[in-house]
């Protein structure tokens, strides 16, 4: 499918690794030879009193200290391409308001500590140059504390922050509207969308995506010919709208219902689903929701007491006089004294209507034959 998005190519990344042991030798290269050189003139030199030695010394410790330092940038390197790569993970599961508050929190964290240094280099300097170690070794501390205090803070004001930053420029392009499993499996949405009721940028979290293809995949014939309806859907919902691929996928949440909810949240979204219970925890959690059952509901004609329509009855209903048809749009006519014509395609008269959160129900009754 096209809905994946495609990763950096190894070229790049090739020439982006080659440059960082670069910068790894040269660091570790010249700190080496630092380090090589101060233990020459502080270590070797005291104990060695013969002048070739001592110049022998003189160039094989720098030289022997560069190497060293060489020799550990592999090492190195595989530990802060490691380090870097679970940061770039942990980045990645952040919501732009997140990130935003986080960064924002550290570096007002940072200018606090640094308005600090200076009471605690006023009240610990007095001692000497061992108060300024102690100031110092202090001033580091808090500012590390303040700036991941401030961080964390920070990036606990997503929500807010997140709306802000999904606001469209302008105040155009509409709101966005996050697709759950259910509606893409349903297939209604596509015409929706195709008829322009549906406007705004659509999106769709990698995790529903993987839910998809492992409802596709499944053993039980049902749900895989579902899944996989449901991904020959998304691929024709590209055709007709652009599609964005969320990545944000918050994992201190196991269930996907409430993922999509704390991520229109975050987006300042609408959640347009099919889901009876996700509509019901998003109207509590305050996420806006656009149910494909009750706008079809919304769509089915008005049926008036007194109106005609003709009905094929197919089965009996609950009680034992009743028959049962359906019209073109599935809904239920439930009609008195119907039991008799079941196979019959009669005329009947609307009596009366039911509105249910399973949809609507006309009953009616045999129109008089003259």
């Amino acid at each position: 499918m096209s809905v994946a998005r495609s990763s950096p190519t190894e070229p790049g990344r090739g020439i982006a690794t080659a440059v960082l042991r670069l910068v790894f030798a040269a660091i570790f290269g010249t700190t080496g030879f630092l380090l090589g050189r101060e233990a020459y003139l502080h270590l070797i030199s005291l104990h060695v009193a013969s002048q070739f030695w001592q110049i022998a010394f003189l160039i094989a410790a720098p030289v022997v200290g560069a190497v060293l330092g060489v020799l550990i940038v592999p090492a190195a390197q595989m530990m802060f391409e490691t380090e870097l790569h679970q940061v770039e993970r942990a980045i990645d599961r952040l919501a732009p308001g997140e990130l935003v508050g986080g960064a924002i929190g550290l570096v007002t964290g940072l200018v606090i500590a640094f308005l600090v240094k200076s009471i605690l280099f006023e009240f610990v300097a007095f001692a000497g140059a061992t108060g300024g170690y102690i100031a110092i070794a202090l001033y580091l501390v808090l500012s590390v504390f303040a700036a991941f205090l401030g961080a964390r803070v920070g990036a606990k004001q997503r929500v807010a922050i997140g709306r802000i930053a999904a606001a469209p420029a302008g105040g155009s392009g509409g709101e966005p509207k996050i697709l759950d499993t259910s509606v893409i499996i349903d297939g209604r949405v596509l015409d929706i969308v195709r008829s322009g009721f549906l406007e705004g940028p659509l999106l769709l979290p990698r995790f529903v995506l993987r839910e998809l293809q492992l409802i596709a995949d499944s053993g039980d014939p049902l749900k895989r010919t579902r899944g996989r309806r449901g991904l020959e859907l998304l691929s024709a919902l590209q055709t007709a709208a652009p599609i964005e691929i969320v990545e944000r996928d918050p994992e201190e949440i196991a269930q996907v219902d409430a993922k999509l909810v704390r991520l229109a949240q975050e987006r300042g979204a609408k959640l347009v689903t099919n889901d009876f219970n996700l509509n019901r925890v998003a109207q509590v959690e305050g996420v806006a929701v656009l149910n494909i059952n009750e706008l079809a509901n919304a769509l089915k004609p008005v049926l008036l007491p007194g109106e005609e329509l003709r009905v094929n009855v197919i089965r009996e209903g609950r009680e034992s006089h009743q028959g049962v048809g359906y019209l073109d749009d599935g809904t239920m006519i439930v009609i008195e004294n119907g039991r008799r014509l079941i196979g019959e395609t009669v005329e009947v008269a609307v009596t009366s209507a039911l509105q249910t959160n399973a949809g609507r129900m006309i009953f009616a009754r045999p129109k008089q034959r003259a």
